[in-house]
């Protein structure tokens, strides 16, 4: 790695970008409304574009983790984490098709105020709340961990100082701006985003020698790898897993949570929210391949230098290949500085988008029942204050994730898959079963949520299978202290120990023990958590509706339903649709035509008999 570090054009550059987002959240303060009430400060008086809320919903998931964690999985683990995609693609499907159409009409400001309105329950509105409060407070702890290591490892920036700089520029737009700097930030962050991932595509493409041969040395040393069909939920990554898996485990985020109903229920009409959800999977396509094929590309400039800088001791962690290689290849005047604001622009939309789902839920379910008679300038400070509360928050979690194993992109997911799964069995227990009752809706997401936070600790606890991936290192020079060798090949596995025998350096993968009981539920996928904590919190909660006596289903206001029968019939053929639909009418209309002839022969049989009696009568005067 240089050492350069950062020069004076990339701490200006740095700056300049990331400070941007706090001009943004002056002039939206001075503009407009000025953020004086709190349906502007929480969901931007609904009257926002269609471009920059796509762009917010995209980067509110796909964030400075995607920038290190996606590359980083394709560089230790081969291409098969792009399957992915298509899960997240088909996830953008359904909750579009199920999700928006059911909740945007109900003009929500809490997402969780669904819950209350349809169970007739406080409790379960509180329930997913609390949930939904901790889940996003961790998430933002990872958000805030992801770029901070890298500008430490790169800079030697301190990362107390890195965790508050993040903690502060959010609080400042967020607290001045509403949701509407959040949105426009949004969107310029994913831009610098979008920018950074394809600055190292292209500088790495380019120094192997063109994508063709990327591709065949990544063949050349095994990468190339999609097609692994083993059903077995213990394999970290399958191809069910990969699409069935992330698409269970994205529907809600993109179609039934805060983040998701609070940006597209600020559009003005239901239109403009299918619209803005389709086109972020456009973003959405663009992204994750540039940052699947960056790490590719990473990936083969190092094996073509003969040198991997993970198992040569340069770095501590596969999260620290990205800005290895921008400040080895790309350190001119400007470009670190605009690498590490992609990184931190990821962080600040993802943590921005977060303070403000976690305002308006706390707000409106916890704190607006206690203080609904004071004015609505108390409102709009409480959630000011709110904003500053959990700031502080996410930055004293950002703290607690110093030591995480793993990938970033792992940590994340599993945080997501384990509250995803109980807030995902909320809406399908409310949207699809109308005879579940308030006990059940509220007891399965606690069962859910408890046991997948159990095995999401669990399985650190559980070595599992390792998964042998060559790296080169037969140019190495003498790393940090750890590994050096000549004409050699490195294995790395997930469970590792170093041992060298006649000067070559290889990764010994330890004993793993079989896995049974406990031991194999811990080892469970992290892809499968949500899917897996859904399942559980519906079931429970059916069980628990038997046992305590179901709700009638005509109590339930259809509003608040989703009808499958509805759904599925876009999938009939429209001529048989038309034929169903048209076939009553056209035999009432062929009734009717008979009812009117057999009308008309009765007036002419009529008609002919009055005027056979008046010739009767007729006949009589004459004679």
């Amino acid at each position: 790695m240089s050492e350069e570090g950062f020069s004076i054009v990339d701490w200006v550059i740095f700056a300049v970008l990331i400070l941007f987002s706090g001009v943004v959240g002056i002039y939206y303060a001075c503009t407009g409304g000025k953020q004086k009430t709190t349906d502007e400060f929480l969901m931007a008086d609904r009257k926002m574009p269609i471009l920059p809320v796509a762009a917010s919903i995209l980067v509110s998931f796909q964030t400075a983790l995607l920038i290190l964690g996606q590359p980083a999985e394709m560089y230790t683990k081969g291409t098969q984490f792009f399957l992915s995609l298509f899960g997240q693609l088909g996830a953008v499907f359904l909750a579009t098709t199920l999700f928006v159409p059911l909740f945007y009409p109900l003009k929500l400001t809490s997402f969780f105020e669904y819950l209350e309105h349809r169970f007739d329950s406080k409790a379960a509105r509180v329930t997913a709340t609390t949930i939904g409060i901790i889940s996003t407070i961790l998430y933002s702890g990872i958000a805030s961990f992801a770029p901070t290591t890298a500008l430490s490892a790169v800079t030697g920036f301190p990362e107390w100082l890195s965790f508050t700089l993040i903690g502060a520029i959010c609080a400042f737009y967020t607290f001045l701006g509403g949701l509407k700097a959040v949105i426009w930030v949004d969107a310029f962050q994913g831009l610098i985003m979008l920018a950074g991932l394809l600055t190292i595509l292209i500088k790495a493409t380019l120094l192997v020698g063109g994508w063709g041969e990327v591709w065949r040395i990544n063949q050349e040393w095994g990468r190339i790898n999609f097609w692994n069909f083993d059903p077995d939920p213990t394999i970290r990554h399958s191809f069910w897993s990969l699409v069935i898996g992330s698409m269970i485990n994205w529907t809600g985020p993109y179609g039934a949570s805060q983040q998701s109903t609070q940006r597209f229920g600020s559009l003005p009409t239901l239109r403009d929210a299918k619209i803005a959800l389709m086109l972020q999977s456009v973003g959405l396509i663009v992204i994750v391949t540039s940052a699947c094929m960056t790490g590719v590309a990473v990936f083969a400039y190092y094996a073509m230098k003969g040198c991997d800088p993970l198992t040569n001791g340069d770095i501590m962690s596969s999260n620290q290949i990205i800005p290895t290689f921008v400040m080895e290849v790309l350190n001119y005047p400007g470009v670190p500085g605009l690498f590490m604001a992609s990184l931190y622009s990821g962080s600040l939309s993802t943590i921005s988008s977060n303070l403000s789902t976690l305002v308006a839920i706390t707000f409106e379910d916890l704190v607006k029942p206690f203080v609904k008679n004071k004015s609505d300038s108390v409102h709009l400070w409480i959630t000011r204050m709110l904003v500053l509360f959990f700031s502080a928050a996410g930055v004293g979690m950002a703290f607690t994730m110093r030591n995480i194993t793993g990938t970033v992109l792992q940590a994340s997911i599993s945080i997501l898959g384990s509250s995803g799964g109980a807030l995902n069995g909320f809406v399908v227990l409310g949207a699809f079963f109308p005879t579940c009752n308030r006990i059940g809706a509220i007891t399965g997401p606690i069962v859910s949520y408890a046991i997948m936070l159990w095995i999401g600790i669990g399985q650190y606890s559980v070595l599992g299978i390792p998964e042998d991936f060559p790296f080169p290192t037969d140019n190495c020079q003498a790393g940090n202290g750890s590994m050096t060798g000549g004409n050699n090949i490195t294995t790395l596995a997930v469970t590792t120990n170093l041992i060298s025998t006649t000067g070559v350096t290889t990764m010994a993968a330890v004993p793993v023990q079989e896995l049974t009981g406990l031991r194999r539920l811990y080892s469970l996928s992290y892809l499968w958590y949500s899917t897996m904590g859904t399942v559980i919190a519906v079931i429970v909660a059916l069980l628990i509706t038997y046992v305590t006596g179901p709700r009638k289903a005509t109590e339930v206001d259809r509003k608040y339903l989703i009808s499958l029968s509805d759904k599925l019939s876009c999938l009939i053929p429209s001529r048989c649709r038309r034929g169903a639909d048209t076939n009553q009418p056209q035999v009432k209309s062929e009734m009717g035509k008979e009812n009117i002839a057999f009308s008309n022969l009765d007036e002419r049989s009529t008609q002919d008999s009055q005027n056979k009696s008046n010739k009767v009568e007729l006949y009589k005067i004459k004679s």
